[in-house]
């Protein structure tokens, strides 16, 4: 498969500077959503790189230093749980990931995206489903995100032990609902996410 595939055809259509972007945790029922975006060099294969889901916890980490050296730029983008609440989890995805596109210290003029929805960014987009696994611009912003929520959700579960999120990242497991039910709802809890457990409180 051609990993620059989508790169090419931007290039070919007079667009100088490509931006993959991609999203971590809009599923988990704790913690923000984060989101990605890189641009690579053109011509840029990175050896290994994949879809983040498809990689382990190691190959992501390593990727995650090669990325950072590799690309032109990268930016990361947040919307905290207070956010997700008020706004509903897909404005607050593409609330990250414009985020993500302002924190890029080159402008893009094109901007690849996972998924099949456009956030809204004031340049060119493309939306591409599967593009992490399509996309060699889109799976280094999956890694970056990935890594970069991962990261902080471990900070939370030094802040918060006993939910124990460094087992589970704040995704809806059988322990995390098992330790919800046991001390409740912590201040990074997305509480749009976990109605039928506070109106049973």
């Amino acid at each position: 498969m051609n990993w620059l595939e989508y790169e090419e055809k931007a290039y070919s259509q007079g667009y100088n500077i490509v931006c993959g972007i991609d999203e971590a945790g809009r599923g988990p029922l704790a913690g923000p959503v984060y989101a990605a975006a890189v641009i690579l060099p053109k011509g840029c294969i990175i050896d290994g790189l994949n879809d983040s889901k498809k990689l382990s916890e190691k190959k992501r980490d390593y990727l995650f230093d090669v990325i950072k050296e590799t690309a032109v730029s990268y930016g990361v983008g947040v919307a905290t749980q207070q956010e997700i609440d008020e706004i509903n989890i897909l404005q607050a995805t593409f609330l990250a990931m414009r985020r993500a596109v302002d924190n890029l210290s080159v402008a893009p003029d094109i901007a690849l995206i996972d998924g099949n929805r456009r956030p809204g960014l004031n340049i060119a987009e493309q939306d591409i489903v599967k593009g992490d696994a399509k996309s060699m611009s889109i799976a280094a912003a999956s890694v970056i995100a990935k890594v970069s929520r991962d990261r902080y959700m471990l900070e939370m579960a030094e802040k918060y032990p006993q939910y124990q999120f460094e087992k589970h990242k704040g995704y809806g497991t059988k322990l995390h609902y098992e330790m919800i039910e046991k001390y409740g709802i912590s201040p990074i809890h997305r509480k749009s996410f976990l109605k039928k457990i506070i109106n049973n409180e």
